[in-house]
């Protein structure tokens, strides 16, 4: 009798154990990232909290559970539970995302870049369907700083660049580049350092943050100057589909309305990087420079010409639909985004979260969102 008591409180702890499952997050980020550390950390400790503990998340970091470019694929095969996603990864499974990733090279403010791509991954029907074929939700994404450029020495007019080796991510600013007739190079971001040190490369495009943080460039380059080369976009979050199904109705509605401060820190916390990082290069004497008004000049010209021609180079690499639709409505949000921010004090997090609670999160149906 004592043995068949027994055997019934380990099966009672055993169904209990499995009944607490606790599913996997992937990031390919370092775990110091913004979009690790603050992105994703207190996220899945607020998921956790608000849906009481049946929703638990273990994170892998840097690539532990998967690598950048499979992340989308083992999400849909619920390897993992939610993940990061970037579309430059994935061109020819996310082909929309990554017209809106080309936008992203017009953006002057990543705020609204960021909250756009949200919104449109959240309500247009196109892009829905995009993610929705993989297996997989969007919830929301995120935007980095600004691009300006870090040089060696400084710059004047668009001729002073010519003939310079610039390292350059993706086909916009690859095109930007090569418009200037100066000449791109592909390099991984950790060689970037010892390229400047060694004379290989005179200049890198790169948001501020990593002047401080990450990749130190603060104590290599000589001149920050400030032309506004649009941003870069990804997914934040995104969910496997069977597993968002599965959860109780309560339990995603409570994860949509956690979703919104969640977005809102990631970007609060790039601004506050972006300040850092030229406090911390000014302070070892590395000087900040505008941009020359003709060189401004021409990166509009570039702007307007790549813009014009989006559609249909789109159309023709990438094998959809005219995207023309798709264009106008991301273009209108970043507008909108633009002039519900005016005025916001955007280092409080809770303050941009609201407001991109109210207006996108809030409206979301919990009933059916992400199970079409």
């Amino acid at each position: 009798m004592k043995k068949y008591l027994t055997s019934c409180a380990l099966l009672a702890v055993m169904a209990s154990a499995a009944q607490a499952d606790t599913y996997q997050a992937t990031n390919w980020m370092a775990p110091s990232h913004i979009l690790n550390s603050v992105a994703y950390e207190p996220y899945l400790k607020e998921i956790d909290s608000v849906t009481e503990g049946r929703v638990s998340f273990e994170l892998y970091s840097s690539g532990a559970l998967v690598p950048a470019p499979t992340t989308l694929q083992a999400l849909g095969d619920g390897v993992a539970q939610l993940g990061i996603v970037a579309a430059s990864y994935t061109p020819s499974e996310l082909p929309l995302s990554g017209l809106i990733n080309d936008l992203a090279f017009l953006a002057r403010d990543d705020f609204a870049a960021a909250f756009a791509l949200t919104e449109i991954g959240l309500t247009n029907p196109d892009m829905l369907a995009e993610y929705s074929k993989h297996g997989t939700v969007f919830l929301g994404g995120y935007s980095t700083p600004v691009y300006n450029l870090f040089c060696m020495k400084e710059l004047g007019g668009p001729e002073s660049l010519k003939g310079l080796k610039i390292r350059t991510a993706g086909t916009a600013q690859n095109e930007w580049i090569a418009f200037l007739q100066a000449v791109p190079v592909a390099v991984p971001m950790t060689d970037v350092y010892t390229g400047l040190e060694r004379g290989s490369l005179d200049c890198t495009l790169s948001d501020p943050t990593n002047l401080e943080f990450g990749y130190k460039f603060k104590e290599i380059v000589k001149v920050i100057n400030t032309l506004p080369q649009g941003t870069s976009l990804g997914a934040t979050y995104v969910l496997n589909k069977d597993f968002w199904a599965g959860l109780e109705l309560a339990d995603r509605r409570a994860i949509l309305d956690a979703t919104a401060l969640g977005l809102a820190r990631a970007q609060v916390a790039y601004q506050q990087g972006v300040e850092t990082g030229f406090a911390a290069a000014a302070g070892l004497g590395v000087k900040t420079q505008e941009a020359d008004p003709a060189l401004l000049a021409k990166l509009e010209e570039f702007q307007s010409g790549m813009l014009g021609e989006l559609a249909g180079r789109t159309m023709e690499a990438r094998g959809i639909a005219d995207p023309s639709p798709l264009i106008e409505e991301y273009l209108r949000l970043s507008a909108k985004w633009t002039a519900l921010l005016e005025g916001v004090d955007r280092n409080d997090a809770e303050a941009v979260g609201k407001i991109l609670h109210d207006e996108v999160f809030a409206k979301l149906d919990a009933e059916s969102f992400g199970l079409n």
